[in-house]
């Protein structure tokens, strides 16, 4: 299961939760209870290489992280 990131529409407080991907509904947020929380747009790993701090591969190999 991903874990997702989401921000609650009722009090604005961020969190994240395992939820399978065919989940209907969002999870209810920690703080408040709330069910209105909003997905958020995240950053996912890679295994194509890199060092991973690095936006772009080729410039780990400029570093010595090849």
């Amino acid at each position: 299961m991903p874990i997702y990131e989401y921000e609650c529409q009722k009090c604005g407080k961020r969190f994240e939760a395992l939820v399978s991907m065919s989940a209907k509904e969002n999870p209810p947020c920690p703080m408040c209870n709330s069910r209105k929380s909003r997905k958020k747009m995240s950053i996912t790993a890679s295994s194509k290489g890199g060092c991973g701090s690095c936006a772009i591969s080729s410039s780990c190999s400029s570093k010595g992280f090849s």
